[in-house]
């Protein structure tokens, strides 16, 4: 009996050793697998970590070190937004528009006040030849003592801005000639030609010629006296007529000297500068000439039809 029971307890003993082995084993079975499925999830976030340090390093590394980085070609957008990429312009300071607006500007009043012929400039032409008589023409200077002289073309001519201009003629044989344009020639005269006095043609071929190649340009004559002044016939001190007789350089203005300061007049294409309500007659002149130099003639008396010295004269160019 006794030995019966013994023999049952160590059965027991021995399932519950078995049992606890076995739910042992499991446990540990359990925690292995729990171990193994939980290891990699952990590999795989380092990874994407590590991945993600180094994807950003690459991103922000280059921005922290300009010098290592190739500047590439900027865009538009990317100068316009950047201030650094336009290079500031130059602000004009006052110091620096004083000389431009101060300075005599003899260049910009040449091209605005000189029409069609300017000067330093040579011109293509043809020069034909005329019957000049005593040298009296379109220009109203009257007689001429000096047959060199030339009719200037209707286009050239420009309502008589060409009158009193010398122009130095010169021919392919090489030949040349400084004229003084008192007349014009109408049409057919051509932009270019020049209709010489029969004296001065001779100087660059015979006058049977008839007509020669020639190229022509502005000069300033050294041997020319000064600048007189001629109230046309009639004038009055409600009407006159102003000339100028013996400038250097062609004549781009007439001023008369009013009550309101200078008053320009038009010019006609007989070469007198009209007041025709009288105003500025018989008093202080100002002429200017294609170059913008101004000479301001004063003393000069309301006499009709007479012929009244200045003693200045235009500088030469």
């Amino acid at each position: 009996m006794q030995e019966t029971r013994q023999a049952a307890r160590q059965r027991r003993r021995r399932r519950r050793l078995m049992v606890g082995s076995t739910a042992g084993l499991v446990a540990t079975g359990l925690l292995v697998c729990l171990a193994m499925t939980m290891r990699p999830d952990r590999e795989n976030d380092a990874g994407r970590a590590a991945a993600t340090a180094v994807a950003n390093s690459q991103e922000t590394g280059p921005l922290s070190s300009p010098a290592e980085k190739k500047s590439p070609t900027p865009s538009p957008s990317a100068v316009s937004a950047s201030p650094k990429a336009k290079k500031p312009k130059p602000s004009a300071s006052p110091s620096a528009a004083k000389p431009s607006s101060a300075s005599p500007r003899k260049a910009p009043a040449a091209s605005t006040l000189a029409g069609r012929i300017r000067g330093k400039v040579t011109y293509p032409g043809v020069a034909t030849v005329y019957k000049a008589g005593v040298g009296d023409g379109a220009c109203s200077y009257g007689p001429s003592s000096d047959m060199m002289i030339a009719a200037m073309n209707t286009t050239d001519y420009e309502t008589s801005k060409a009158c009193g201009a010398y122009v130095f003629v010169r021919a392919a044989n090489g030949a040349s000639v400084t004229v003084r344009i008192t007349n014009e020639c109408p049409l057919p005269c051509a932009p270019g030609q020049l209709d010489l006095s029969e004296q001065a043609f001779a100087k660059l071929a015979p006058t049977s010629t008839g007509r020669l190649a020639v190229t022509w340009s502005l000069v300033s004559p050294s041997s020319v006296g000064t600048i007189s002044i001629r109230y046309k016939d009639g004038s009055n001190p409600y009407w006159c007529g102003v000339q100028a007789i013996g400038h250097r350089n062609p004549l781009a203005r007439l001023e008369v000297r009013t009550g309101g300061g200078w008053r320009q007049l038009a010019r006609t294409d007989y070469n007198y500068f009209l007041s025709p309500d009288g105003s500025g007659c018989g008093k202080a002149i100002r002429l200017t000439d294609i170059y913008g130099e101004q000479l301001t003639v004063n003393g000069i008396a309301l006499r009709p039809d007479v012929v009244q010295s200045t003693g200045i004269q235009f500088a030469r160019r």
